[in-house]
C-alpha cells in the first residue's frame, strides 16, 4: 500500500515536467489525482487537451486513477472547477499542488506591461486562485489537507532577466509564509517549492553541460512526501530541491548596528558609517552562488 492510498490530489500543469512527475508519483503512492493542463506554450499562448491526457494515461496504464482538467489557473471559474472535478469524480481534496507557470523573461530595460502582467497573471493570481479553492474546500470538508506552492531561487534569490518571474515567485512565498499560520488550526498544511528541474520552461535557462544532473523525476519524492499524514506538522517552509539535494531556505537577521532610544536617533554619517563598517560581516546576497 502507498503512502496516500485513499488520497485525492490536484497537480496544475501537470501535462509535463515537474507537474507530470509530481501527478505520476502521486498516484503510485496510491492519490487520485486530477490532471490539470491547459496544454499551451512555454509562454502561456495557445491551448490543447493532449498534454493532459498524456500524463491520465500514463497514470491509468500503471493501475492508478485520474481525470483530466483542462482550464487556465488564472481564470477563477476554472480554478474552483478543477477542485470541484476532484470531489465529484473522487469523493474529496486532500492535495493541492500549484506547479503551472510560463516564462517570459526579458531585461527590465525591455520589459514591457504585458509581460510582466501574463507572468504574475499565471503564476501568482494563478496560485492564489486554485489555492483559495483547494483551501475552502478543505476547510468544509473538515479533514485537513497539503498545499505545496511552487516558488523559485529566481524569486527568493535572484536571477538576471527575470524580474516579472521573480516578483512572482517571491510574492508566492510570502503568500505560503502567512498562509500556513492560519491552517494550522484546520490541519492544512502550506510549503512552497523552489525546485531546479530539466524542463521546457528550463532547457534554455540551465546549462547544457549540467541538465542531466537535473532530472524532474529527483524533485517529487520530496514533494510527495510533504503530502503524506506523516507530514502533518511540517508547515511553513521553504524546500529548495535540486537534483537529490534537499535544503531548507530560511531568512537570517544579521545585527549591523544598534544603540539605546535614550541616545536618539543616528546621524545620517554617523549611521553610514557604521553600516560599511560592517560590510564584511554581511551574507551574500545569494548563498547559493556566494
Amino acid at each position: 500500500m502507498g503512502m496516500l492510498e485513499g488520497k485525492v490530489a490536484v497537480v496544475t500543469g501537470a501535462g509535463g515536467g515537474l507537474g507530470r512527475t509530481h501527478a505520476l508519483l502521486l498516484a503510485k503512492e496510491g492519490a487520485a489525482v486530477v490532471v490539470n493542463d491547459l496544454g499551451g506554450a512555454r509562454d502561456g499562448t495557445g491551448s490543447g487537451t493532449s498534454m493532459a491526457d498524456g500524463v491520465v494515461e500514463e497514470i491509468r496504464a500503471a493501475g492508478g486513477q485520474a481525470i483530466a482538467h483542462y482550464g487556465s489557473v488564472s481564470a477563477k471559474d476554472d480554478a474552483i472547477g478543477m477542485i470541484d472535478a476532484a470531489v465529484n469524480e473522487f469523493g474529496k481534496i486532500d492535495i493541492c499542488i500549484c506547479n503551472a507557470g510560463i516564462l517570459r523573461d526579458k531585461s527590465f530595460k525591455n520589459m514591457t506591461d504585458d509581460m510582466w502582467d501574463v507572468v504574475l497573471d499565471v503564476h501568482l493570481r494563478g496560485t492564489y486562485l486554485v489555492t483559495k479553492a483547494a483551501y475552502d474546500k478543505m476547510l468544509e470538508l473538515g479533514n485537513g489537507g497539503r498545499i505545496i506552492m511552487t516558488s523559485s531561487t529566481s524569486g527568493l534569490l535572484g536571477n538576471f532577466g527575470q524580474t516579472n518571474y521573480g516578483a512572482a515567485k517571491a510574492a508566492i512565498a510570502g503568500f505560503m509564509r502567512c498562509l500556513w499560520l492560519e491552517g494550522l488550526k484546520y490541519g492544512v498544511t502550506v510549503n512552497v517549492l523552489a525546485p531546479t528541474a530539466m524542463s521546457r520552461l528550463t532547457e534554455d535557462i540551465l546549462p547544457e553541460a549540467v541538465q542531466d544532473q537535473f532530472p524532474p523525476e529527483t524533485v517529487s519524492p520530496a514533494v510527495v512526501w510533504l503530502c503524506t499524514d506523516e507530514a502533518k506538522e511540517v508547515t511553513g517552509r521553504q524546500w529548495l530541491v535540486a537534483g537529490n539535494n534537499v535544503s531548507l531556505l530560511s531568512w537570517q537577521v544579521t545585527p549591523i548596528a544598534d544603540r539605546d532610544l535614550s541616545e536618539g536617533p543616528w546621524d545620517v554619517a554617523e549611521i553610514g558609517e557604521r553600516i560599511l563598517a560592517s560590510k564584511e560581516n554581511w551574507p551574500p546576497i545569494n548563498p547559493l552562488r556566494g
